[in-house]
């Protein structure tokens, strides 16, 4: 079956280029029996949709070829898209844009504005093979044929939600090399020297994490398997192996507590079962901060500069998105189309381009999917 476009996967940035191509162009295949089932999940269930602090310093990747996609379709530009479309996104958190009340409002949108193309959902794409000009996409019902074909297929994460290796699959047989993908926006395991943070389940707290040169700044939650939160995520993102440092207690002064007779259970900005836990693992004992020896005082700075190795992530199941993906040197970052395969074109998350916590991903979703369709529309 011959098909102008063809675009492998169902997610956002395959949707926003399904959405900005002209009418009839192109084709999706959706290994789902649904469309976005990744966004309805996103953001608590109203998906984190952009942010209004923007820029490649918020992503993991090669700034020169985020820069351009993301100056041609700016966050602006989105939520003004979003408008003519009839969505009117909310400000929470102070900068990040959700959607009102549902996830469900975002897939209204591209359900109405990528139906004036053509879309096969609960189709697997299981082997893409080029001959002259022309690309053969091999599904377990049958083969289309395309001259430019786009590979929208996403990362690892969520492996029950239909996610696959499809893409770097693909990107693998045409010659283009895969940076190493690793779980990113996930939970850390613990050692057994973090054991009692188990037991603090449910907690949560401030904090700043340390990850080589970069500080994640937000709450920390204390679960069952390790460490979460925000300011997790985001330092999962940075993080590759060995150690971190977290500081607990972000602008605390301990002179604001010198001569109260309260224990320090009471004083610390944390929750009192994590200030009693911590007391425990330093051996000391909860009274008030002046009747703490010189010694003493010294082991509780350790509460604003822990050092903690994780003993890994919660793993693919959990995370956010997936980091690492096809090289974007091998990748033109003004069309997304491939250096090494005329007609290939890659978008998204698939890509070697993983943003923090906080919008960012979808941002880079509907920005990279505005660059390859511009350039389509300008090739015609």
């Amino acid at each position: 079956m011959n098909q102008d476009i063809l675009i492998i996967g169902g997610g956002a940035s395959a949707l926003m280029l399904a959405s900005l191509l002209p009418k009839n162009s192109a084709t999706i295949l959706e290994t789902n029996a649904k469309l976005g089932a990744k966004i309805l999940v996103s953001g608590g269930g109203k998906c984190n949709i952009t942010n209004t602090v923007m820029g490649t310093s918020y992503y993991l990747g090669v700034e020169g070829f985020i820069a351009p996609s993301l100056k041609a379709f700016d966050e602006d530009a989105l939520l003004q898209w979003l408008e003519r479309q009839g969505l009117d996104p909310i400000l929470r958190k102070e900068t990040q844009y959700f959607c009102k009340d549902s996830a469900k409002e975002m897939m209204h949108i591209f359900t109405k504005t990528a139906r004036k193309q053509k879309i096969v959902l609960d189709t697997k794409v299981l082997f893409v093979d080029k001959r002259e000009d022309t690309f053969y996409v091999k599904t377990e019902k049958q083969t289309y044929q395309t001259k430019k074909l786009v590979v929208a297929s996403g990362g690892l994460s969520f492996p029950v939600l239909g996610a696959s290796s499809i893409g770097y699959d693909i990107a693998k047989h045409f010659g283009h090399s895969i940076v190493k993908t690793a779980p990113a926006l996930v939970g850390f395991t613990v050692q057994k020297e973090e054991f009692f943070f188990k037991a603090l389940s449910g907690a949560s707290t401030e904090v700043i994490i340390t990850v080589g040169e970069v500080q994640c700044k937000g709450a920390l939650l204390f679960a069952h398997k390790g460490l979460s939160g925000p300011a997790v995520l985001d330092a999962s993102l940075y993080w590759e192996k060995g150690k971190m440092e977290i500081d607990f207690l972000p602008h605390f002064s301990w002179k604001s507590i010198e001569g109260s007779k309260k224990q320090l259970s009471s004083l610390l900005p944390l929750p009192k079962r994590v200030t009693k836990a911590f007391l425990v693992q330093l051996h000391l004992d909860d009274k008030p901060y002046q009747h703490y020896t010189q010694l003493e005082k010294e082991k509780l700075l350790l509460l604003s500069a822990y050092v903690f190795a994780p003993a890994g992530t919660f793993g693919y199941t959990k995370a956010e998105v997936t980091k690492g993906g096809v090289e974007t040197s091998e990748v033109d970052s003004v069309t997304m189309m491939s250096q090494k395969e005329e007609g290939l074109y890659f978008i998204g998350e698939v890509l070697n381009v993983t943003g923090r916590l906080g919008g960012y991903n979808f941002q880079w979703a509907f920005s990279s999917a505005f660059s390859c369709a511009k350039y389509m529309k300008g090739n015609r």
